[in-house]
Parts: structure tokens; C-alpha cells; sequence
């Protein structure tokens, strides 16, 4: 996993206008930089800085503080399960519609998608549309990112 410093995502986006708004307040308040750590698909841990942090960083030190933060997100697990009633129901995909999604977050078009699963090519569309459904999507891109988000599929 690449981590990536706030300043060095600056640096690689360049925001301009008001997606600056964020950084000119971080300095405003003294948070000269930071590394943000996603850990368990449910916490951010973020480490700032009053210096600029891509200059202090090495890739050794870089992965400790992600061990950390792992850490640290796992105690948070311990002390706050997950709760069913704040988290909403998950969709309930069955084993093909996932497959499919999975094929169609590759690129793949409808004939391919049915040649490495062995079905028709209306089978596919079937599965997508009721995947779509299940996940409340507009459309096919739609539902591969709901399923993406939801860790539905890798």
C-alpha cells in the first residue's frame, strides 16, 4: 500500500480554488503536514505534523507508523464493535453476481464476462441488472462502485 504524505498529495494534484480551502485551514491552525492510515476499512488514523513530512519520512519509518496505526485500529475494533443498526444493511450478492461484478470492474464487456464464466451473454446482463437492484445503482459502472466501497468484491 503506497502512503502518501499531504503534502506530497498536493504536490501530485495541485488543487487550486476551494479544494485549497482544506490546506490553507490545516496551516491556519498549525498542521503544517500529515500522513493519513486506513486501517481496517473503517478507521482513519492520521498523524500530523507542524514540519513538512516528506523530508523526515523513510520508507522504514513509513511502515511502522502504518503498523501502528494498525494497531491502533485494531484496539479501536475491540473497544467499538460495529454497529448493525448505524451501519445499514449490506446487499446480499450471490457468488455469480459477484463474479460478474468482479469481471466488469476489469473492463470486461458482457462477451467476454460470459466465455470466463461459461454463460450466455443474457445470463451476465441478468446477473449485473439484479446486482444493480441489490445495490440501489443507476447503472453498471454505478453498482461495480457501490460493490467496491461496500467490500463486496477485491
Amino acid at each position: 500500500m503506497a502512503s502518501y504524505t499531504w503534502t506530497e498529495c498536493r504536490r501530485m494534484f495541485e488543487p487550486i480554488g476551494v479544494d485549497r480551502l482544506k490546506y490553507e485551514l490545516e496551516l491556519k491552525y498549525g498542521m503544517r503536514d500529515g500522513l493519513s492510515c486506513p486501517v481496517g476499512g473503517r478507521w482513519v488514523v492520521v498523524f500530523w505534523s507542524r514540519e513538512e513530512l516528506s523530508r523526515i519520512l523513510t520508507d522504514p519509518l513509513r511502515v511502522m507508523i502504518f503498523a501502528a496505526a494498525s494497531s491502533a485500529g485494531l484496539r479501536l475494533e475491540q473497544l467499538a464493535p460495529p454497529d448493525p443498526k448505524r451501519l445499514g444493511s449490506r446487499a446480499s450478492l450471490t457468488s455469480r453476481e459477484r463474479s460478474v461484478l468482479r469481471l466488469v470492474s476489469t473492463g470486461a464487456n458482457y462477451h467476454d464476462v460470459a466465455q470466463a464464466l461459461s454463460l450466455g451473454e443474457e445470463t451476465v446482463r441478468s446477473h449485473l441488472r439484479k446486482a444493480q437492484a441489490k445495490l440501489g445503482a443507476r447503472n453498471g459502472a454505478h453498482a461495480v462502485a457501490e460493490a467496491l466501497r461496500q467490500h463486496l468484491i477485491p
